[in-house]
C-alpha cells in the first residue's frame, strides 16, 4: 500500500515526479516540456458556492509550478466556473477536457456539473475525482470519484447518529431538494431504516433553498411532534431554520445537519442551538487544532485560503492524485493516468475515516457539536462514526 503524501514539502517534491509527460489537446501527449493539464469544474457563484476547493487544490498544483517541475517541465492547473448553469458546466468540461487536453480532473466542487458531464467523461475515457462531490452523479458514475463523503452518506451518517448515538426518537426530516436528489436522498433514509430498523416520523421534502422565512416549515415539523430534525441544507438556509424554531421558543429540539453547515460562520451566527447541533463531519474537525489537520493548515494559511471543509476536500483530492502519479513510470496521459487511477492502492490519511480508492465510497464522519451560547463547534466522539458500525 502506498504510504500517505501530505503536506507543502510533499507536493513540491512530487512535482519533478509528475511532470515527466505532457498533455496535448486530445490528453495524449504533446512536445517536450508542454505542460501536464489538469482542470476543475466548480460553482463559485449562486446560492450555494464552494470556491475554497478549487483554490485549495490550486495551491498543491501552484507549488509543482514553483518547484519548477523536471527539466523545466510545468504543469497548469484550470478551475473553471459553471455558474450553477447547465449550460456552462457543460461547456467548461468540454473546453478542459476537448480543447486544453487535461488528463484529469481534480478538485472540481459543483452543485451540479458531475451529473451534467459525467457521459461526457465516460466518453472520451477521463476520471475525475472532485474535491466535494455534491449531485447525485458524483456517486453514481464510474468516471467519477470525489475525495469526501458527500450529502447522501453524510444524511445515512447523521441520521445514525441521532438514533444510536443520542438515543432520539421522533425524528423528522426536512429535504431541500435540487435537481434530481431526491431518490438518492431517499435511498440514504432507507439505508439508515435497514441499519436501524428505525423511520422517520415525518418528511418534508418541499423544503426550498435560499427562502428567506423556514418558519413555516419549522412550526409544521413542531406540530408533527418532532424531537428531532435532520436536514440537509446550505449555510445560509440552516441559520435561517434555526433562528425560526428560536423565535417560536423551540429550545428543545435536537438539530441533525450534514456537514455543508459546518463553518466558523455558521457557528458565529448561532447563539441558542436548541438541545444541540450535530454534524457527522466528512473530514476530520478543521476547527481541531490538532497534528492531524496540521499540514493541511499550513498550506492553506500560506495562500490565504479559508479554513472549512470545503477546502479539506480540495487538498485531499490534489493530495489523493499526486501520490498516484508518483507511482507512476513513462509517459504521463490521459490513458496512463486512467489506468493509474483503475488500479491504486488504497491511500490511508487520518484526515477521513475511509481509506480512498478510486471508486469507492467515504463512508465515515466524526461526530462534533455545537451548544447553545459557545459559537464553537466541539468534537463529540474519540472516534470516526461509520455507516452501519
Amino acid at each position: 500500500m502506498n504510504k500517505r503524501v501530505s503536506g507543502t514539502a510533499a507536493l513540491i517534491a512530487v512535482a519533478a515526479l509528475t511532470l515527466a509527460g505532457c498533455a496535448g489537446g486530445d490528453g495524449s501527449g504533446g512536445g517536450e516540456g508542454a505542460p501536464i493539464v489538469v482542470g476543475s469544474v466548480n460553482t463559485i457563484s449562486g446560492p450555494a458556492t464552494f470556491p475554497e476547493a478549487s483554490l485549495a487544490a490550486a495551491a498543491g498544483f501552484d507549488a509543482f509550478k514553483e518547484a519548477g517541475g523536471l527539466g523545466g517541465r510545468t504543469n497548469e492547473y484550470k478551475p473553471l466556473a459553471d455558474k450553477g448553469d447547465p449550460a456552462t458546466a457543460t461547456a467548461s468540461a468540454r473546453e478542459l477536457v476537448g480543447s486544453d487536453g487535461a488528463v484529469a480532473l481534480v478538485g472540481s466542487a459543483s452543485l451540479i456539473e458531475c451529473e451534467i458531464n459525467a457521459k461526457y467523461y465516460e466518453q472520451e475515457e477521463i476520471l475525475s475525482l472532485p474535491g466535494i462531490g455534491v449531485d447525485t452523479g458524483c456517486f453514481a458514475s464510474d468516471n467519477i470519484s470525489p475525495a469526501n463523503v458527500g450529502p447522501f452518506n453524510d444524511m445515512t451518517l447523521t441520521l445514525q447518529y441521532g438514533s444510536e448515538v443520542l438515543g432520539l426518537d421522533d425524528i423528522c426530516i426536512l429535504l431541500e431538494i435540487a435537481g434530481s436528489t431526491r431518490p438518492t436522498y431517499q435511498a440514504a433514509i432507507d439505508k439508515w431504516t435497514e441499519i436501524t430498523g428505525e423511520e422517520p416520523k415525518y418528511v418534508d421534502d418541499t423544503v426550498p433553498y435560499g427562502a428567506s422565512d423556514y418558519t413555516p416549515y419549522i412550526v409544521k415539523a413542531r406540530e408533527q411532534g418532532c424531537k428531532a430534525l435532520a436536514i440537509n441544507p446550505v449555510e445560509p438556509d440552516a441559520i435561517g431554520q434555526v433562528k425560526a424554531a428560536n423565535a417560536q421558543g423551540w429550545d428543545d429540539v435536537t438539530w441533525l445537519y450534514l456537514t455543508s453547515v459546518y463553518s466558523e460562520n455558521f457557528a458565529e451566527a448561532i447563539d441558542d442551538a436548541g438541545a444541540g447541533i450535530y454534524v457527522p463531519a466528512e473530514f476530520y474537525p478543521f476547527t481541531d487544532d490538532d497534528e492531524i489537520n496540521a499540514d493541511w493548515r499550513e498550506l492553506m494559511e500560506a495562500n490565504d485560503i479559508p479554513l472549512t471543509s470545503f477546502s479539506q476536500g480540495g487538498y485531499l483530492a490534489a493530495t489523493y492524485f499526486i501520490e498516484v502519479l508518483e507511482g507512476m513510470d513513462g509517459d504521463i496521459t490521459r490513458e496512463t493516468v486512467t489506468e493509474a487511477l483503475r488500479g491504486m492502492d488504497p491511500i490511508e490519511n487520518p484526515m477521513v475515516g475511509t481509506p480512498y480508492a478510486f471508486g469507492t465510497q467515504n463512508t465515515a464522519g466524526w461526530p462534533i457539536i455545537l451548544e447553545s451560547g459557545t459559537n464553537a463547534w466541539e468534537k463529540v466522539a474519540d472516534d470516526w462514526l461509520r455507516i452501519g458500525e
